[in-house]
């Protein structure tokens, strides 16, 4: 009888520190991809404020040539006001970053009608430095996206799903391409607001 206790102590034990084991790998395993996603937000966020940091001097230098695109001037200067605030959530930055860029993208597209400012060097040299921001933060944008796909999906696949459930693990948003960006560009249409 003595032996048969013993027996199913150490077979409950085993049990114990299995379950105690699943859950401290699967804990750990959950902080460090939410740890990755954040760093690769980081990583993101450089880029953004590179972008933010170009913005002004782009705007200064289509102003003179774009009197009649104010409004959206004016805009994306406010987008960028709001983004440099620092009071945002990651988000609230993922939406701000999509309206920045599809104004980004109206600029450039205004920028046909207006031959000097196309051959002004100065504009020039901003575009092209605004086209590699653009292509890194394209290139981080993916790089966040999959390792959201990761966490999301460790956090929403059983059985990490009870594990990260009892810690309150939430979702993370991916950066999606705004509405506006996946309409086909409309010159006329950008010329007539």
């Amino acid at each position: 009888m003595a032996v048969m206790g013993t027996m199913i102590m150490l077979g409950f034990g085993a049990v114990l520190l299995l379950m105690l084991l699943f859950y401290w790998g699967t804990y750990n395993a959950l902080i460090g991809k939410r740890n990755q996603v954040e760093n690769v937000f980081a990583s993101l966020d450089a880029l953004l404020k590179k972008r933010y940091d170009l913005i002004p001097n782009l705007v200064a230098t289509v102003k003179n040539y774009m009197q009649h695109e104010n409004e959206t001037l004016t805009k994306v200067t406010e987008l960028r006001a709001r983004a440099e605030s620092g009071n945002l959530t990651d988000d609230q930055k993922v939406d701000l970053d999509n309206q920045i860029s599809g104004m980004m993208g109206r600029i450039m597209v205004q920028v046909e009608a207006y031959p000097d400012l196309k051959a002004n060097e100065n504009f020039m040299h901003l575009q092209r430095s605004l086209n590699e921001v653009e292509e890194q933060i394209s290139a981080g944008r993916r790089a966040y996206n999959s390792s959201v796909t990761d966490y999301n999906n460790a956090i929403e696949m059983f059985p990490s799903s009870i594990v990260a459930g009892m810690h309150n693990f939430q979702k993370k948003k991916w950066f999606e391409a705004s509405p506006q960006e996946r309409e086909s560009v409309s010159v006329a249409a950008a010329f007539e607001s």
